[in-house]
């Protein structure tokens, strides 16, 4: 027998970038949630920023479009840019319902708004540049990490209930001669809430200022534009974007947009960029190697159903009911309870498919003596007691101490936000 022994494992490793990717707050929540209704327990799930197709299905055009697609065997790779039909009816959307003007060679297509958003990034950004975004905003620490791994300089702006948590260019100001981009979005995911025209009009003429003083040496201050719930605002909310405002922009705005939120459309994967050709260009580069197409069934279905846009206004106009029913639905509850003297608040919907909600609890007492000393306490009680899944701000990047949710209603029957905001009551009745 031999006296050698084995050779130690070789221990397994990753990139530093991987090792170092943080997982996300809502998966684990989800989890969470997810063993619960295993169990047995009913939750009402306000959590994922997605629809239940059979309470909101895509247009029945979308639809059939897809299915004959598939039919007339549209199932080889797509142009790298995107079908030109589709390119072309992106084009006319956005000029006749928002009065943009971008010709179909400066629109990228791809798989959904996320391969747009990195390549966006990995297009824009150099190792040692900083990113300035506003928190609570959605997945934009997690672009930066991936984008420059372990030179990742994020620069964070916590915003304010006082202006429902859009940044306003006086907190953007001092970080402006720093950054390599600003991303933004309105509507907001996670808050709902919406630019006004006179904070946009002010950021946006710092941006310019900030690239005047920059000179054509410099690299100029680009600016992420996330527009992918622009179609979903309520009342006389309306919606504002920075070229339109400000025309000089174009040269410095990279749009985000798709058909997932405005269409219902999340599972069928077409978004698109709008902005310089020369950056397009190079977003489509990046995301041909990285294969981030989104497929040509549903590109050469969205053409048409898109060439229609009586068919898509129709559309438009009743998912904006349904959503809108229930965001009302939920913040006359929550005032409600407010009224009622329960430490809970809401701000009024402006647009998307999110409430943003309030539990002040910290510090109160359970009925078995606990006391909620943190964010985690509240969110875990809200979910025990009152079987509520909603995010806490934190997941969005704002601060552990925040005491602000967001709410999403893609996933509820209208029938259930009066048992949803009772449940709530009866659980805020306990603490003490």
């Amino acid at each position: 027998m031999s006296n050698t022994t084995s050779p130690k494992a070789r221990e397994l490793t990753v990139s530093r970038m991987a090792s170092k990717l943080i997982g996300s707050e809502i998966i684990k929540l989800a989890a969470e949630i997810n063993e619960k209704i295993k169990n047995g327990e009913t939750v009402f799930n306000l959590t994922i920023g997605d629809f239940n197709p059979k309470i909101f299905p895509i247009p029945d055009g979308l639809k059939k479009e897809i299915i004959e697609a598939y039919n007339n065997n549209e199932t080889n790779y797509p142009a790298a840019d995107g079908v030109l039909e589709l390119r072309k009816a992106v084009s006319n959307l956005i000029e006749k319902r928002q009065g943009l003007k971008y010709e179909p060679n400066e629109i990228l297509i791809a798989g959904g708004a996320r391969p747009i958003i990195y390549a966006i990034y990995r297009t824009l950004i150099d190792p040692g540049d900083k990113i300035l975004f506003p928190v609570p905003s959605w997945n934009n620490n997690h672009y930066t990490h991936l984008s420059t791994g372990d030179y990742a300089q994020e620069v964070l702006v916590e915003t304010s209930p006082e202006n429902n948590f859009m940044p306003t260019a006086k907190e953007l100001a001092p970080h402006l001669s720093k950054v390599a981009m600003v991303a933004v979005c309105s509507p907001l995911n996670p808050t709902g809430t919406t630019f006004t025209k006179k904070d946009l009009e002010e950021i946006c003429d710092l941006i310019l200022a900030e690239n005047e003083r920059r000179g054509p040496n410099e690299k100029p201050l680009y600016l992420l534009y996330d527009q992918i719930y622009w179609a979903l605002t309520y009342g006389e909310v309306k919606h504002y974007d920075p070229v339109s405002l400000r025309p000089e922009m174009r040269n410095y705005t990279i749009f985000v947009d798709g058909i997932s939120k405005s269409l219902a459309s999340t599972g069928v994967r077409v978004g698109w960029a709008m902005g310089p050709k020369t950056i397009i260009d190079n977003m489509k580069s990046i995301l041909s190697h990285v294969g981030a197409w989104a497929p040509k069934a549903e590109q050469v279905a969205t053409a048409k159903f898109l060439s229609n846009l009586d068919q898509y206004d129709a559309f438009i106009t009743d998912i904006r009911k349904k959503i809108n029913e229930r965001l009302v639905g939920f913040h006359n509850g929550f005032q409600s309870l407010k009224k009622k003297g329960y430490h809970v608040n809401s701000i009024a919907p402006q647009a998307a498919i999110y409430l943003t909600v309030q539990f002040s609890l910290h510090g109160q007492k359970t009925a078995d003596g606990k006391i909620l000393e943190t964010t985690k306490d509240v969110t875990k009680y809200i979910l025990d007691e009152a079987k509520i899944a909603v995010v806490p701000f934190y997941a969005f990047g704002s601060s552990t101490d925040s005491n602000w949710y967001r709410l999403s209603v893609g996933t509820c029957k209208l029938e259930d936000v009066n048992a949803i905001i009772e449940s709530l009551d009866k659980a805020l009745a306990k603490l003490s």
